[in-house]
């Protein structure tokens, strides 16, 4: 995941500067070269340190969890559940991290997620923010029920446009209901049970 999430950061301009896998993490100030890890982890199926031998000005250090040290804009937990703690989040609003999206199953601890929010950092949990890969799945049967091949980019642009709407929804649904449309963990939450809700009215279910 965080290969895919890095691939989308570079599209949008961001300068990604640490990555980890489940031995350790690098630091690379000069950014991290994407072509580097994909021939080393999906091609090569080698560990993340070996990225030092091609880019000897990176930094590798053994363990998962310094990797929230270092002092960056916007964090994108995209491991395991529960990597991301409530030190960790305490020493990225420190270093002045002003957002966290989740890229995995819940890799915030619900301590962590309580630092993002007092702090006022936007906080996409991931019911939201990690939305693509369901979304995806939708899109390809959508293509094998019309017997239809999209090329990446229309792909991409319809999943864009479903993760914007997943946003707009979540951020109506906390300004309606906590009066506080920057609280995306609440607005997540309100905005999928109405969705269900209401597909259940649609189908008569009364309450």
């Amino acid at each position: 995941m965080a290969i895919y999430a890095t691939a989308k950061a570079h599209q949008l301009g961001a300068t990604v500067i640490a990555l980890s896998d489940s031995n350790g993490y690098i630091d690379d100030p000069e950014g991290i070269k994407l072509d580097t890890v994909k021939r080393l982890k999906e091609v090569e199926r080698r560990r993340i340190k070996d990225y030092l031998e091609y880019h000897p000005k990176a930094t590798y250090k053994d363990g998962c969890d310094g990797i929230w040290s270092i002092p960056c804009d916007i964090a994108l937990p995209c491991a395991t559940q529960n990597e991301l703690d409530g030190k960790a989040a305490q020493t990225l609003v420190k270093n002045g991290c002003k957002a966290v999206a989740e890229g995995a199953n819940m890799p915030s601890t619900p301590e962590a997620v309580e630092v993002f929010q007092k702090n006022k950092v936007l906080f996409g949990p991931a019911k939201a923010a990690n939305a693509g890969g369901v979304a995806t799945s939708g899109l390809e049967m959508s293509q094998n029920g019309m017997k239809l091949s999209w090329p990446f980019e229309e792909v991409d642009q319809r999943l864009q446009g479903i993760m914007k709407n997943i946003y707009l929804k979540a951020t109506e649904a906390a300004r309606d209901y906590v009066n506080n449309p920057d609280d995306l963990v609440a607005g997540a939450n309100i905005a999928g049970f109405l969705k269900v809700a209401e597909a259940m009215l649609a189908q008569g279910i009364i309450y």
